[in-house]
């Protein structure tokens, strides 16, 4: 299936690994213009290295530092993004997961620091591109939120909350942004292979005097299929549902996990 993302101007954010650099890799392999983000300036360069080994030098991509909890720095991505590619057709919000913890752990500090990380960041990136998604014939935005927005998980208190207001803002802005032609949907993965999974495994390892092998095992067990995602997996679903291939998928918020949920809606 062509995806009709040839030669689109993508940016995401949060692409220096795990799901955001799969994402960003995938759409490059479809024939996009990536423009990736992140704190970690080498991690995306490298990801970046990877796309070029595989796909060649002329696939064209970007790489930029951004704090995505600086105003200035959001702005600065869409400025010379459009400077640099002359439009934006797609934007992808993601960024990385706030701390571990059951309510009483964290103090206010900390959640105000992880409503600037997980909800505030999508916030800021989706005003400052808005103005030139309206300029797209195929504007699309894709959020990154959690299937713990449909199910908490425990010692997750932090992105329980948050994501779930990811998934109102998402739902939200597709009702408002609709008769605008703009697309805004959002997928929440469940228990994906990466690095951030692989830390909370960690630590759950260590709370229960078992071995990560383990506690991955047992996570494996609550999906019919035996697994866990993959990146790989995460960032197809991603693309197809961001693209120009499916105009009338708006508002949906997809389940990516493997049939964990075991409720029938």
């Amino acid at each position: 299936m062509d995806l009709g993302l040839n030669n689109k101007v993508v940016i995401v954010a949060g692409a220096s690994r795990g799901l955001g650099a799969a994402t960003a890799r995938e759409f490059a392999r479809e024939g996009a213009i990536v423009v990736m983000c992140a704190r970690d300036q080498l991690a995306l360069v490298e990801t970046q290295q990877a796309i070029v080994r595989e796909l060649g030098e002329e696939r064209a991509t970007m790489v930029l530092k951004v704090d995505l909890s600086n105003d200035e720095d959001v702005q600065r991505l869409i400025d010379i993004t459009i400077a640099r590619f002359g439009r934006l057709d797609i934007l992808v919000t993601n960024s990385g997961g706030p701390p571990t913890g059951s309510f009483e752990d964290h103090d206010l500090d900390a959640w105000k620091a992880a409503t600037d990380t997980v909800l505030l960041s999508a916030v800021r990136l989706i005003r400052a591109a808005l103005p030139h998604l309206r300029r797209s014939e195929t504007a699309s935005i894709l959020t990154f939120a959690s299937n713990s927005a449909r199910q908490p998980v425990p010692n997750l208190t932090l992105s329980n909350s948050l994501r779930l207001a990811v998934v109102g803002l998402t739902k939200t802005l597709a009702l408002e942004l609709g008769s605008e032609g703009i697309r805004v949907n959002s997928i929440l993965p469940a228990w994906t292979k990466t690095e951030r999974v692989i830390e909370i495994l960690t630590e759950r390892a260590t709370k229960n005097a078992t071995s990560l092998e383990e506690e991955l095992a047992k996570q494996a067990e609550e999906s019919p299929l035996g697994r866990l995602g993959t990146v790989e997996e995460f960032a197809r679903a991603a693309v197809f549902l961001s693209s120009p291939a499916v105009p009338f998928l708006t508002g949906v918020m997809l389940p990516f996990e493997g049939g964990m949920l075991k409720a029938t809606i």
